[in-house]
């Protein structure tokens, strides 16, 4: 373990961070706090693009607390442990996602479901942690996490491929875990984008029978590879007629506003429609939708710690990873336009290797 003064001191480093809501990103530092005994700094090597980046960039959420660094998909190697870390040593790959706290106390941390904390967990970045700081993500070149919000990515996955799994790859497992998506289940993913193609991959990995419902047929051929079996477009008014009561369970990966009851009427007797997605409205759903075939609408948000570990262990032993095109940091504003665009296939990471600057160690 390692321990040194320089080690543990609180440390200037490289970072891209948002000033405003109409300003490019740009290169600035951050300081990353000193290593407390339970702390874990890491390297980041990559660093994935998630539209929530965009959206708290641009306070599309809500006024963003700027200055703010962004990033929850995070992949990288320890570089210094606390002195009372048991779960890391120096030079493992990790990963970083949505959380880096909580209460630890309440009952949904206590079953291991800190994303849904009872008062508040901590997002990786623009929230504010127990000491009161800010938290600033992944667009940098360090960051210091306690251990028990670490988790190890294994090695047979590259860590540009790992970096999404920490919020797209766990946002698809865990309702398809919670839902049981395996042999014998009809699973239906709307949307093929940065979401939907993690869903298609881990359904297909998982022995589901997996259906793409996508507007058009342009990514057809990407949807197949990916995993699917069947592959719909459905702006034809013939395939939601075709599709009636053929699914068990349908994922929504669109953050568009759709026509909900028009998809709870593809679901099975029993079947559940989950929404991912955070579209601009209120979703609209008519009763009759649901009452027929017993069906169910539910939301599903990440995964617990031990979940995500479990996600990416799984991923490690069925060969599966994010498709990604890698980038600058001087590319990230761009990739943020063409993210918006829908113009990626499937996950912008920075490589943080191109961010530069020498990170300092303080006194």
């Amino acid at each position: 373990m390692s321990n040194t003064s320089s080690d543990t001191a609180a440390r200037t480093v490289a970072a891209y961070a948002a000033t405003s809501a109409d300003r490019p990103l740009a290169a600035t530092t951050i300081e990353r706090r000193a290593l407390g005994p339970h702390d874990v700094r890491i390297d980041i090597a990559y660093c994935g693009i998630c539209h929530s980046d965009i959206h708290t960039a641009r306070s599309e959420w809500g006024p963003a607390p700027y200055p703010v660094v962004p990033g929850h998909e995070i992949a990288g190697i320890v570089a210094a442990v606390g002195a009372e870390v048991t779960r890391f040593k120096v030079a493992e790959r990790v990963g970083v996602g949505c959380l880096v706290d909580s209460c630890r106390e309440c009952a949904s941390c206590l079953a291991g479901e800190e994303q849904y904390c009872e008062r508040g967990s901590v997002g990786t970045y623009a929230a504010r942690g127990r000491d009161g700081e800010l938290t600033q993500g992944g667009y940098s070149t360090e960051i210091v996490v306690d251990e028990n919000f670490v988790c190890s990515i294994p090695e047979g996955i590259g860590l540009d491929v790992a970096a999404p799994l920490l919020c797209a790859g766990i946002t698809l497992f865990s309702p398809l875990r919670h839902w049981n998506a395996g042999p014998g289940k009809r699973v239906a993913v709307i949307g093929l984008g940065g979401l939907g193609h993690m869903g298609v991959k881990l359904a297909h990995a998982m022995g589901a029978e997996v259906t793409v419902l996508s507007q058009s047929l342009k990514k057809m051929e990407d949807g197949l590879r990916l995993g699917a079996d069947h592959y719909y477009a459905t702006g034809d008014p013939e395939t939601i007629r075709a599709l009636r009561n053929s699914f068990d369970l349908i994922l929504n990966t669109v953050s568009a506003n759709i026509d909900i009851s028009k998809y709870l009427g593809l679901l099975a007797i029993d079947g559940t429609l989950v929404e991912l997605g955070l579209p601009e409205n209120p979703i609209d759903v008519k009763a009759g939708a649901l009452l027929r075939n017993r069906r169910s609408f539910a939301g599903s948000m990440i995964g617990g710690l031990a979940q995500t570990q479990e996600m990416l262990d799984f991923c490690a032993e069925h060969g599966v990873g994010s498709e990604v095109e890698v980038i600058s940091a001087e590319q990230i504003n761009d990739a943020y336009d063409r993210v918006v665009a829908s113009d990626v296939r499937y996950r912008f990471v920075i490589d943080m290797a191109t961010l530069g600057g020498e990170s300092e160690g303080r006194s």
